[in-house]
């Protein structure tokens, strides 16, 4: 199964819908609901970063009978830091995002302690790609 979610940069309005999405559809699979919890916050936190940091990207929901890889892509405009975007707290999320309750600085460590394996790959002036592997058995 592969699922292709498109998420628009500043649509604060859809905020949540693809992670919502897959969370339902995975529930309805009968995924253990302590997977499931940490593929809801990965891919919630992942969406927010491509509405908020983002000039627009995808994220795709893949599953198997053994894993689900939940891939994001964006076509930019990157992170120049990639460490420093991973401490928690560290967030460059703007006035508007920070005024909507978004951009505490806990998205790329949220997915990545949920996460079974995490990959992120980017650099400034070009798009962020981000893999997270969640083991089922």
């Amino acid at each position: 199964m592969v699922d292709v979610y498109n998420v628009k940069a500043l649509d604060y309005g859809s905020a949540g819908d693809a992670s919502a999405t897959i969370k339902r559809k995975l529930k309805q699979l009968g995924v253990d609901s302590t997977i499931l919890r940490r593929i809801a916050v990965a891919s919630y936190e992942v969406e927010l970063n491509l509405i908020i940091h983002s000039l627009g990207g995808t994220l795709t929901l893949k599953m198997s009978p053994t894993e689900i890889l939940l891939v994001s892509d964006d076509i930019g405009p990157g992170i120049p830091d990639i460490e420093k975007a991973l401490q928690e707290g560290f967030s460059t999320a703007s006035e508007e995002a920070r005024n909507l309750g978004f951009g505490a600085g806990m998205g790329l460590p949220n997915m990545k302690r949920n996460a079974d394996e995490f990959s992120i790959e980017s650099a400034s002036g070009a798009g962020t790609h981000i893999r997270m592997r969640f083991q089922l058995q």
